[in-house]
């Protein structure tokens, strides 16, 4: 099933994040972890495409072994500045081979050297999506960042790259990670205000240990409240304590968007599926499971 349709059917969505593995000898432990996720039976599962491409040849694979053996719907990551033009066709014939129809069309990290490789590849991922958009019937999803993208010299000009996203053909967005709503709600007035009316899922990311945190921030630059420093502060050191606290702020996050009307949430669950089960579970009486 599409997402876009998905997305109109259902008041209330709740989908996960997973990644594959980066060698094929982790295959079936990344699988296993998968699965585990997979039969909580969310409303659809995203599966990465890894930095620079290193784990696609993984991603069409995980993708369908979830999707055939669990009867989840699942969403293919795809990047397009570590891949060319002829690699990225070739990766959505695989998904159509598969009967995947779901694609979340994203630029992916500069190289290192900060160019791109050759003339051969997208350099924005408006082209991506134009290009999914006319090789067949996927529904596709973009990224969008609620606090600014790190490369954008401002808001204002990063909102306007994410009204070319929609413009292209883009069915919806999903947000980077946030720890602060306010943040969000702030995003989805300025999207409205321009124009940009597809359903926009926030991201949630449940922190469970400290050095995630870290890592996080130094990639991200994401704004941290001083509750959440807070939490990490007193329960930082002990990893069942954070672990457990880091699960309780994101569902509270997810609470208060649901109050807020913002009805389709996806979890960044880092193939956790103990951390994915326990958010479900806290969330069962609102979403009726």
């Amino acid at each position: 099933m599409k997402i876009r349709d998905l997305l109109k059917e259902k008041e209330i969505t709740l989908s996960f994040e997973v990644f594959p593995p980066k060698t094929a000898d982790k295959y079936e432990a990344v699988a296993q972890a998968t699965e585990g996720i997979a039969s909580l039976k969310p409303d659809f599962m995203s599966v990465t495409y890894g930095a620079g491409g290193g784990t696609s040849a993984h991603t069409v694979s995980l993708a369908a072994d979830l999707k055939q053996n669990y009867g989840v719907e699942t969403m293919c990551h795809l990047t397009c500045v570590a891949s060319g033009k002829a690699q990225v066709r070739s990766q959505l014939e695989k998904m159509k081979e598969a009967g995947l129809e779901n694609v979340l069309a994203l630029r992916g990290d500069i190289p290192a050297e900060g160019s791109f490789p050759d003339a051969g590849h997208y350099h924005y991922a408006s082209e991506l999506i134009a290009e999914i958009r006319e090789f067949g019937d996927f529904s596709i999803g973009g990224a969008c960042y609620p606090e600014g993208h790190v490369e954008s010299a401002n808001k204002k000009e990063d909102l306007l790259h994410l009204k070319e996203k929609v413009d292209a053909g883009c069915d919806f967005l999903t947000t980077q990670m946030f720890f602060d709503n306010d943040i969000l709600y702030n995003f989805l007035y300025r999207v409205r205000e321009i124009g940009v009316t597809v359903p926009v899922l926030p991201g949630i990311m449940p922190v469970t240990n400290a050095k995630q945190m870290k890592r996080i921030c130094s990639l991200s630059g994401t704004y941290l409240p001083a509750r959440f420093k807070a939490i990490v502060d007193r329960f930082g050191d002990d990893p069942a304590a954070m672990k457990q606290a880091g699960i309780a702020y994101a569902t509270e996050q997810i609470i208060d968007l649901l109050a807020n009307n913002v009805n389709h949430i996806h979890v960044y669950s880092m193939n956790k599926p103990e951390v994915a089960g326990q958010i479900l579970e806290n969330l069962s009486a609102i979403l009726g499971r």
